[in-house]
Formats: structure tokens, sequence, C-alpha cells
């Protein structure tokens, strides 16, 4: 197994929370009674920054609220706001992260719910010859060779624990547990595999249709892992009407047709 979490990427998502303050566009229509009212701070899962940097914009030009996003690993972000992180809306990528606030009375109850799904691919680069990866114990085997296969962190990446109860499903852990590359959060092995450092990375769907340096080589079966869901909740510190907006808004048709065209599912 070889760690990454010392490795310093060029890009912001990496390694960790980022502050990420969404570029907003000016309103095309007149902001409804909440404009003047500040902004929102939203800690989000590393996969949903495509979807929620343009619904940063949207909700700015109909509402007149900022959001302020800080995207890393769902359970890293659980963390801080348990050690005191200001945040007013929590989205992970997974039941886990979410039921570990709710367990500390950092969440709303009332205000969670399921918002997203997901599907679990293993990407390469578009360089590569492989087309086609069958989840064969001979195909695994020589698709890794002597390199790496990159993922999250089991531990404490969603991605990574819905990766390993995969593999593990399908029999072919113990085939890729020597090669993995951890990273501290998808967007970071997605990018592993996009600058051709390592020939194959377990993401999700959604990840991969955002990089063009990618293809998807395979799609895990479904009843392979658990459920991908992405629940979202208020924090207890959240105040004011702007987060319930907010809330709101990432369940309207808007919302919805970003989400589903940055290739997340819809929760049942």
């Amino acid at each position: 197994m070889i760690r990454l979490s010392s490795i310093a990427f060029a890009f912001t998502l990496a390694l960790g929370a980022v502050r990420v303050q969404a570029e907003t566009a000016a309103p095309t229509t007149p902001p409804d009674a909440t404009a003047g009212v500040g902004s929102v701070t939203v800690f989000a899962a590393a996969s949903l920054k495509n979807a929620l940097d343009a619904i940063s914009t949207a909700f700015k030009a109909k509402t007149g609220v900022e959001l302020k996003i800080s995207y890393a690993g769902s359970m890293a972000l659980a963390r801080q706001i348990e050690s005191g992180a200001p945040a007013d809306v929590f989205m992970a990528a997974d039941e886990a992260s979410m039921d570990y606030l709710a367990g500390k009375g950092l969440i709303q109850p009332g205000t969670r719910s399921d918002l997203l799904g997901n599907t679990l691919v293993v990407i390469a680069p578009r360089s590569s010859k492989l087309e086609k990866l069958p989840f064969k114990k001979e195909a695994f085997a020589s698709a890794i060779g002597a390199d790496k296969i990159t993922t999250g962190d089991p531990a404490s990446v969603p991605v990574g624990k819905y990766a390993r109860a995969a593999l593990e499903k399908l029999g072919l852990w113990e085939i890729a547990e020597p090669h993995f590359a951890f990273t501290d959060n998808v967007r970071a092995a997605l990018m592993f595999v996009a600058r051709e450092e390592a020939p194959l990375g377990v993401v999700y769907f959604s990840d991969a249709k955002s990089e063009p340096k990618v293809k998807i080589v395979a799609t895990f079966p479904t009843e392979s892992h658990p459920p991908i869901v992405y629940p979202v909740a208020l924090t207890a510190a959240a105040q004011g009407e702007a987060a319930k907006k907010l809330l709101a808004f990432l369940k309207s048709k808007a919302a919805r047709e970003i989400f589903t065209d940055q290739g997340f599912s819809l929760a049942r």
C-alpha cells in the first residue's frame, strides 16, 4: 500500500479541506427577498465540486446570497465541524459521515435528507490502450502490473470505502490492495490518473465525467457495494433563512438538472 498524503498537488482540492469561493455571475434576474443577507458556508464532499460551483452561481443569481464552499473528504470535513469549524450546511458522500455528526448532536435532525446517488467506476488515462477491464483476477492483475491503482483512503474517504467493499465482493481486493495508492479525497485520485501518474483509479462516475483526460474502463455492479448516498443537512450552528433557502434550492428543478448533467443520480 502506498500513501500519497505527503505529496503536493498543483490543484486546490487535494489533501484536505480547501476553501473555494465559487465564482459567481451577475444576476440575470432580480434576486428575491433574501438578497443582501450575506453568505452561506458549505462543507461539501470533494466529488460535488463541479456541480456545486454551478449551483453557487445559480443560487446567487436567484437570491443574492454567496456560497463559501470547502471541499474535502467527507469525514475530514465532519471532524472539522466537530472541532468548531464554522459551517452552515454539510453535504457528505456517505451516510457514515453524516451519522458521525448526528451522533455528536452537530446537525439539525429535521433538516437531514438524502439528496443524490452516484456510480462507482474504474478509470484509466485517456491515452491508455486499455479500453475495457473485466472484473476477473487475471485481467485485473494484468492491468495493474507492477504499477499503482489509486482511490480514496478506505479508512476515512467514502469512495475508498465503496471501492474496498466492491473489490472484496468481487474477489479482487487481495490482488489490488498491495498496489493501492490512497488519497485524502476522490478528486486527488482522479488527478493522479489524469496526470498519468497511476494507470488505474476507482472514482465516481461524476468525477470521471468531469475530467476529459480520463476514460471509464469498468463500472462496478451496484450490488457489489453499499448504495452511494449523498446526504445533506443544516449544522447545529446554522442560523437565519439563507441556509434554509439553500437546502430548498438544492432540491429544486434547476439544481436537479445541474446534478444530473454532472453525472449524479437523484436519491429516491
